[in-house]
């Protein structure tokens, strides 16, 4: 039974002289911040954020020692939240954890209960964890562009960085939804599984990834969601079609933007930023809502792996280097 001096194991990131070490260490449930409500954390998963993190690249963690982890799902154990009681499932994404805050890569946490949403209908805690920040980010970037009146038309929805998480998270939502999508990768051996996730046009990476003076080129999307940014961004920008949309939400190919006005002058397309990490509650239970109705259960077994959280150092280094395909399920109990 978890109590208020429990020993738990976690991962934690260690500023030295010369620079940062991540180390799985006992620690007990005092050592925990403070917070309305103490969860028993039984799944967290791995994003690109962790990955910075748990490396010391990017500079994500705010203050140490901090425990990374920005998703987490599990059991309250105690609570002074009027929202939640001992014994619910709950999850929570964001809102600083594992940044200013210890985070899901612990045995346990304790939180705010306005950080906390129920467990959505239908989904287990592994479930939402295959889900995680990377599946609220692409409904919250669906949500955005439908409410852009995004089309059903000819030309596809485009999702660049397809095979990671929110890029394959991205696909099946936007397939579930009828919508045609053509997956951007500079990975080949990711084709099929792309298409598996019901993407109907593969296109390599190189083929967005270029500098260009031009303002406009010829109209190729009805949407797009970009997890690269860069060069990348500024290509969507010129060949999306008239009154159309990009949902911006990652820059794993660069944070600069070179691009015109152009773009939103002469057709009008907007250029529309996701910040799942603090959107509003309300917001985010309208997106798992939708995410637990909508989204094939197959597709999290398609996309998830289920790793310890002793191999979260070397995933780290490897989600950074490109080398993680869909999703990383951390399991705190393996």
């Amino acid at each position: 039974m978890m109590g208020k001096d429990t020993s738990i194991k976690a991962l934690v990131v260690e500023s030295t002289g010369k620079g940062v070490e991540a180390a799985i260490r006992d620690v007990t449930t005092a050592d925990l911040p403070k917070g309305e409500v103490l969860v028993s954390v039984r799944y967290s998963s791995l994003n690109y954020k962790d990955g910075l993190a748990v490396t010391g690249g990017g500079k994500v963690i705010r203050r140490y020692p901090m425990v990374p982890g920005i998703d987490l799902a599990g059991v309250v154990v105690e609570s002074r939240s009027e929202s939640f009681k001992a014994g619910d499932e709950v999850i929570a994404t964001g809102w600083g954890l594992g940044e200013e805050h210890w985070g899901g890569y612990a045995q346990a946490a304790r939180l705010p209960g306005d950080w906390l949403l129920p467990l959505p209908a239908g989904l287990t805690l592994k479930d939402a964890m295959a889900i995680g920040t990377a599946g609220l980010t692409a409904m919250l970037s669906v949500m955005a562009l439908e409410a852009r009146s995004m089309r059903k038309t000819e030309r596809p929805v485009l999702v660049t960085g397809a095979g990671g998480g929110v890029g394959s998270l991205a696909i099946a939502c936007l397939a579930a939804r009828g919508y045609r999508v053509a997956a951007s990768t500079g990975r080949r051996e990711l084709h099929e599984y792309l298409k598996g996730l019901g993407a109907e046009e593969i296109l390599d990476r190189a083929e967005l990834s270029y500098a260009s003076d031009k303002g406009l080129e010829h109209e190729r999307w009805s949407g797009a969601i970009d997890t690269v940014g860069g060069n990348t961004l500024a290509t969507i920008l010129r060949t999306l079609e008239r009154r159309a949309g990009v949902a911006v939400c990652g820059l794993a190919g660069g944070s600069e933007l070179h691009a015109t006005v152009f773009p939103f002058l002469l057709r009008g397309v907007a250029m529309i930023g996701i910040a799942s990490s603090s959107t509003p509650r309300e917001d985010r239970a309208a997106a798992w809502a939708r995410l637990a109705a909508e989204l094939p259960r197959e597709v999290l077994r398609t996309i998830s792996q289920v790793a310890p959280l002793t191999n979260v150092p070397r995933l780290s280094r490897a989600i950074l280097q490109g080398q993680i395909r869909g999703r990383v399920v951390i399991d705190l109990n393996a």
